[in-house]
């Protein structure tokens, strides 16, 4: 039998599908431009929301951290805008934290490259004598 969504789940799911269209279509700030949402995750009473993001492209943590501060102060603006599209009797209240998962899994991973190549490069030389 398939596993059954909690409401919390699937408001967090819809909200992060408009949350990444409001973002891209209503805000004009060069700071936000290419943000991802990497995930939603919204309290069991509906009443707040921790909205994961990060960058697609490349920035320093000054440029991250002044992107997440102009989230944060339009999470007014957002949660208004998520009022009109969404039909919630309780629009969350948004906070904006900065995910940096997805930096430190390709770390981890270009480590766990080289450990591999490395350990395959000291067989070559073994085997080799």
């Amino acid at each position: 039998m398939p596993r059954e969504f909690t409401r919390a789940e699937r408001v967090a799911d819809a909200l992060q599908r408009e949350l990444a269209l409001l973002i891209r279509e209503e805000m004009g700030d060069p700071r936000v431009n290419f943000v991802n949402i990497t995930a939603v995750d919204v309290s069991r009473d509906l009443s707040a929301a921790k909205v994961h993001v990060n960058y697609v492209d490349a920035r320093e943590t000054a440029e991250r951290a002044a992107g997440v501060k102009v989230l944060n102060g339009a999470s007014g603006f957002l949660r208004t805008k998520l009022a009109k599209r969404m039909q919630l009797r309780i629009v969350p209240s948004l906070t904006f934290i900065y995910d940096d998962s997805g930096r430190r899994g390709q770390e981890l991973s270009a480590l766990i490259d080289t450990a591999l190549a490395a350990d395959k490069h000291n067989e070559n030389l073994s085997g080799d004598k």
